[in-house]
């Protein structure tokens, strides 16, 4: 199998699995209990913490680690809510886990605010200029597109925001860049940062948040108040060292370069077979393509039989009909519904990929050979 829909989850390093035995069943303590082994795991988690802030480039915060991205995404949200004469504004872009809790907000009466995209599959940057002001409380976008690749220039978002609305909360859904696009807080300060483990070959049921000022966000639940009070709740220590495991092994220049070539190789070969390539020169690692004259879906399921995975965008969304971020950037219907998503592994090599290209072409030609 060639699997080429690592935007959706990825397959973990075995050497988490060897992380997962050591703090499951030999270091198996609670952290919040006061035996000197929950101790040593407490003091642990802390220096885990400690890494994480570092590998994000921060020099201040804290990092809440979480269920999943759904659930940072979810914190950093409903914790900046707050009740009054406030105006909380996202992309149009935004992955489920942030759009539909804007939707949300929006028919319980809130002022929220959908900026669209560009043609480049942006954040447009003067329609969010339009809807920024003293009112503002929240700003949440993502920093590489799930859908697309597209990156979204944060540093232009901030400056946008010290200007027109310094006391606002900056909420950035970094799940598709962390550990694969160069990134760092102190370049690029925002208050709330969203990471994921299963998008970077570690284990799923675990994420993070990063947190610039945590006594401004409010608890989601009650409980014994694990995490500073923001998250209550055992926290899962056997995934939090995976996932510390995960990005111990990951070199994110190296993998970028090699990704852009297997990019490339791909493109190639793609357009070469009448594929139409929908580069938007953002992050490599995520490719959209169109089949003229045939579904996305029935090339996905043909692909499948031969042993190409693809995907058709966002995993938690894919079953509904449409494409909202696609029909944003401007795509007519007909695009849509030809598109699939290819997203790549940095440990996956140019001959595989080049296989897979030669697959795809030849189950493009012979379905549209038979539809025409």
């Amino acid at each position: 199998m060639i699997f080429l829909d690592n935007a959706g989850t990825t397959k973990m390093f075995e050497e988490c699995l060897q992380v997962y035995g050591g703090y499951a069943c030999k270091d198996f303590f609670n952290p919040s209990a006061m035996s000197m082994e929950s101790m040593n795991v407490s003091k642990a988690l802390l220096e885990t913490e400690k890494f994480f802030l570092n590998v994000l480039g921060a020099s201040d915060g804290n990092v809440i680690f979480t269920g999943s991205a759904t659930e940072s995404n979810n914190l950093a949200i409903k914790g900046s809510f707050r009740k009054g004469d406030y105006e909380y504004v996202f992309s149009a872009g935004e992955h489920p886990s942030v759009y539909n809790v804007a939707k949300k907000m929006e028919l319980d009466g809130c002022k929220v605010h959908f900026v669209p995209l560009n043609s480049a599959g942006q954040v447009d940057l003067v329609e969010l200029e339009k809807v920024l002001n003293e009112k503002t409380r929240l700003i949440s976008v993502m920093f590489v597109s799930n859908e697309t690749g597209a990156v979204n220039d944060l540093d232009k978002i901030i400056k946008l925001k010290t200007r027109l609305c310094p006391r606002a909360v900056l909420h950035v859904d970094g799940v598709q860049g962390f550990m694969k696009i160069p990134f760092s807080l102190r370049k690029t300060p925002v208050d709330l940062f969203s990471f994921s483990a299963h998008k970077i070959h570690g284990p799923k049921g675990v994420a993070g948040l990063y947190v610039k000022n945590k006594g401004a966000l409010k608890e989601l639940f009650q409980g014994g108040g694990q995490q500073y009070g923001v998250r209550s709740g055992t926290e899962n220590v056997p995934g939090i060292m995976q996932f510390k495991r995960a990005v111990e092994l990951t070199d994110v220049r190296k993998n970028l370069e090699h990704v852009e070539e297997l990019k490339k190789s791909l493109v190639e070969i793609l357009t070469a077979g009448g594929v139409e390539c929908v580069d938007f020169a953002g992050s490599p690692y995520i490719l959209n393509v169109a089949f003229n004259g045939v579904k996305g879906e029935t090339m996905l399921h043909a692909l499948d039989e031969k042993g190409v995975v693809v995907g058709l965008g966002s995993a938690c969304s894919a079953k509904k009909a449409g494409n909202r971020v696609l029909e944003n950037i401007g795509f007519d219907k007909d695009k849509i519904v030809s598109s699939v998503r290819i997203s790549f592994s940095a440990y996956q090599s140019v001959k595989e990929i080049e296989e897979a290209g030669k697959i795809i072409v030849e189950t493009y030609k012979d379905i549209k050979e038979k539809v025409s």
